[in-house]
């Protein structure tokens, strides 16, 4: 049976796939443009109906408790994805427009994989430790530190990543002992409706995970203000993580909150200017830039700028935009036709703050069908102007010159966000410097990468509260319970 489309046009509640009252909505391959299904276009009515079914299955359930059980659903359900694997990545590339090569990695089966190391990290997690006895108050009391799941998890999830973010969310979620209300970006709801038939594969009880897509913003907002939902963990913009963080302060909600990045990749004057200039276009484009932490900054020595240019230009020209179902496909299409118009906005306001269009800037002359842009590059802008400032989330790479490592860190740091970052030397003393002066979450070093479902995500200042993946990712869905019995 095929997701096309119509085990992708229901919604999940409470173990059973459901046609929505709300209709469905169409889902656009951003390759082309055109209708390549339908999706369950979910109401605050049923919404509350998932959120309740989360609730009951966390208050009336051992699901929290029973610790075999959930790293058996775990494992479960990734033998059932990987049983469907091509049919997934097929219709991924199609939605996501995720580049065929990315499939391989954190668009698919980097995610997909990770559910294994969820199932192991619960089953050897110290769920107990004892603090030994002492003597408060007069009685001699042996204290003990317990873990518990946090409760019911909104999961709201953006479109540039949906698997890698949507797993990263409800992995360590499940592992913990939650339940979920999975609520997808409306532009990318099969890559999580696909759940509700593999879940059908699984022993999870019915209420545990729930999927409601929706075209509705008004669902996602309803979310945060539910009662019954414990956390609300969200990947998305800066704006909107503000919006959730308001709104859950009325019922004191936990947050966890992944937001937006302007993340800097750092050239010293001893490091190899056209590894640097290549990888940092290369990163910058693709996915069509639609990542939050990709290097959108190339910070180099002035005295080498012009040299800079050149190089960066040549790396971008390499990566015209291309099919995503072509395994050769660095840069893909841009997700929807609002996203085209918000990076083209970003070009004339560019224009406007006196920079300078070194390459791209456009759409590609030979796409006729479908969102693309053409990789950029933007030199001759203040570090403190808008487009050097402000998340552009398409293939835009702006260029600013530096005096110096001192210089090039405060370039780097100012910024309302704090998500990744790269450097580039050949000096281990000055790198280390970088890292330490650098305020980000995480950071890469002469092109080496720190991604992987056991290292910790996140960012510091307006790129989000919390971290995701890795045991602190896990712990941010547990409550400590502190308890004292006789000693």
């Amino acid at each position: 049976m095929s997701f096309f489309p119509e085990n992708t046009s229901r919604l999940f509640i409470e173990g059973e796939l459901r046609d929505s009252s709300g209709g469905t909505y169409p889902v656009l391959d951003p390759s082309t443009g055109e209708v390549i299904g339908h999706a369950a276009d979910a109401t605050e009515e049923e919404t509350s109906a998932a959120v309740a079914a989360a609730r009951r299955a966390f208050d009336d359930t051992e699901w929290s408790r029973d610790h075999a059980l959930r790293a058996r659903c775990l494992r479960q359900l990734r033998e059932a994805i990987d049983a469907r694997l091509e049919e997934i990545r097929e219709f991924t590339i199609a939605e996501v427009g995720a580049e065929h090569f990315l499939t391989t990695g954190p668009q698919l089966e980097g995610p997909v994989a990770g559910l294994d190391y969820w199932a192991d990290l619960l089953e050897g997690f110290e769920w107990r430790t004892d603090l030994g006895t002492a003597d408060v108050m007069g009685l001699r009391s042996r204290r003990e530190m317990r873990r518990e799941a946090a409760g019911v998890v909104a999961a709201i999830t953006p479109w540039n990543f949906p698997h890698q973010i949507n797993f990263a969310k409800i992995g360590p979620a499940l592992a913990a002992g939650c339940t979920v209300v999975l609520k997808p970006a409306p532009d990318t709801p099969w890559c999580a409706a696909m759940l509700g038939e593999l879940a059908g594969a699984t022993d999870l009880p019915p209420g545990v995970l729930n999927v409601v897509t929706s075209s509705r913003n008004e669902v996602g907002a309803q979310l945060t203000r539910e009662p019954g939902v414990d956390l609300v963990s969200f990947t998305g913009s800066t704006a909107t993580g503000k919006a959730i963080m308001r709104t859950a302060a009325d019922s004191l909600k936990r947050v966890f909150l992944e937001l937006g990045g302007k993340s800097a990749s750092i050239v010293l004057d001893d490091a190899d200017l056209g590894s640097a200039c290549m990888m940092t276009a290369v990163n910058a484009s693709m996915h069509a830039g639609q990542g939050c932490a990709l290097t959108t900054r190339l910070l180099v020595p002035r005295e080498r700028l012009d040299e800079a240019i050149e190089l960066t230009k040549s790396a971008l020209a390499g990566l015209a935009p291309g099919d995503p179902r072509d395994p050769g496909t660095m840069c893909g299409p841009i997700i929807s036709a609002r996203q085209l118009d918000r990076i083209a906005g970003y070009i004339e306001l560019a224009r406007a703050e006196g920079g300078t269009i070194e390459c791209g800037g456009a759409a590609p002359a030979d796409k006729t069908g479908g969102f693309w842009f053409t990789p950029t590059l933007i030199s001759g802008l203040d570090p403190s102007s808008r487009v050097a400032q402000e998340e552009i989330f398409g293939p835009v790479l702006v260029i600013l010159a530096h005096d110096g490592d001192q210089h090039a860190i405060d370039i780097a740091n100012n910024s309302p966000y704090g998500l990744s970052g790269a450097v580039w030397g050949s000096d281990p003393a000055r790198i280390e410097h970088v890292i330490d002066s650098v305020r980000t979450g995480t950071l890469g070093v002469n092109g080496a990468q720190w991604y992987g479902v056991d290292v910790p995500f996140g960012g510091f200042k307006q790129s989000g509260i919390g971290r995701e993946m890795g045991v602190e990712g896990f712990t941010e869905y547990l409550e400590t319970k502190a308890v004292g019995t006789p000693g």
